[in-house]
């Protein structure tokens, strides 16, 4: 029997690409089936942004032109043109991972490993067609409330299903992680990256999201691997597994990529 592809959680970017070619928005058009609560989401926010400028400029986390350009991306984002999700994302993550260069092989599978959280959308896949537009996962949307958690019933239900006999490795920030609450029994694996400073390891912030980009690439490139193969790997950037600092949080594993 074949082995099953991993799933890869990964959040979306803040950057986003403009414009499109791909037919706007349509139910049934998405790999995950979230379609009647991503109706309700884009009514929602529809509604909101007839609100005044204080109002969208809370609920976005945004302010002048880049607060006004999110305004019209989101008023018109059930008919506007769309592009796969791969290509609407821009950010660093999205950049480190480069995937205009992967190999057909490593591509294919990118696009059936590959799970990306929305606030708007729920979850996407990299070639699913989606509209440019403005909404974290951690806004509170009215009449929902805080988004990540109206999504987790329905989104952790969709991809338990998906997760079903596949590693899972999450790659998610806390803002996204909230909106996915898996059985006790699924087994998740994620990373931190720490680096050596006067003597003391730190957490990497500036710098995490490029880092979990080259991960997802070794990932594609080894889509067996497990916590244990992660010690042959030498990440570009010069980071090794420390099997010392790995923690069992529950179900999840955390793991801790060093570079001393």
């Amino acid at each position: 029997m074949a082995t099953k592809l991993p799933l890869i959680l990964l959040p979306p970017s803040e950057g986003k690409a403009g414009g499109g070619d791909g037919p706007p928005w349509a139910r049934g058009s998405l790999s995950i089936e979230l379609d009647a609560e991503r109706a309700r989401v884009i009514r929602a926010l529809a509604a909101a942004m007839r609100g005044n400028g204080a109002t969208r400029a809370t609920l976005l986390d945004v302010k002048g032109k880049t607060l006004d350009a999110a305004t019209a991306a989101n008023r018109v984002v059930a008919k506007a043109p769309t592009l796969p999700a791969i290509e609407r994302y821009t950010g660093v993550l999205y950049d480190a991972l480069d995937h205009r260069s992967l190999s057909a092989t490593h591509r294919r599978r990118l696009e059936a490993s590959v799970v990306i959280f929305s606030g708007l959308w729920g979850a996407v896949m990299p070639g699913d067609p989606i509209p440019d537009y403005k909404l974290k996962m951690g806004a509170a949307l009215a009449p929902m409330g805080k988004l990540s958690t109206w999504w987790r019933r329905p989104l952790s239900a969709r991809l338990t299903e998906l997760a079903a006999g596949r590693h899972i490795w999450n790659l998610l920030p806390k803002e996204h992680a909230a909106a996915w609450d898996p059985p006790e029994d699924v087994e998740q694996w994620t990373v931190r990256f720490l680096e050596g400073r006067d003597g003391r390891l730190a957490a990497v912030s500036h710098d995490n999201k490029s880092l979990k980009g080259a991960l997802v690439r070794y990932l594609l490139t080894n889509p067996t691997a497990e916590p244990t193969d992660l010690a042959a790997w030498k990440h570009p950037a010069g980071y090794r597994l420390d099997k010392k600092l790995t923690e069992q949080r529950g179900s999840l594993t955390l793991l801790s990529l060093v570079k001393r």
